[in-house]
């Protein structure tokens, strides 16, 4: 697994967790959004809960999870109509 990453101050500390990642981190080259197709196909679907500029510390966590818990229970038409929960539980299995 690897982490697509924008070349935005969420990505400051990539280091702590790329040593976490199979792959490590990928940093798309700037004005090549398609590099980061998994990152922009997951945008859109969270910004039907947080919308662009939003403040997420105003949310609490229980909040994220319930937001997290259902983008990671969408099928997706690029999975095979799989979730992204059901790919890596199966990933995941021994």
């Amino acid at each position: 697994m690897s982490l697509p990453g924008d070349q935005g101050a969420e990505m400051a500390h990539h280091e702590q967790i790329a040593t976490l990642l199979r792959q490590g981190v990928f940093f798309a080259h700037p004005g090549c959004p398609w590099q980061r197709g998994t990152n922009e196909n997951t945008n859109g679907p969270a910004s039907q809960y947080f919308p662009k500029n939003t403040d997420l510390a105003v949310h609490t966590p229980q909040d994220l999870r319930v937001v997290e818990e259902r983008l990671n229970t969408r099928p997706h038409q690029t999975l095979g109509w799989h979730t992204p929960a059901e790919i890596l539980t199966a990933a995941l299995a021994p």
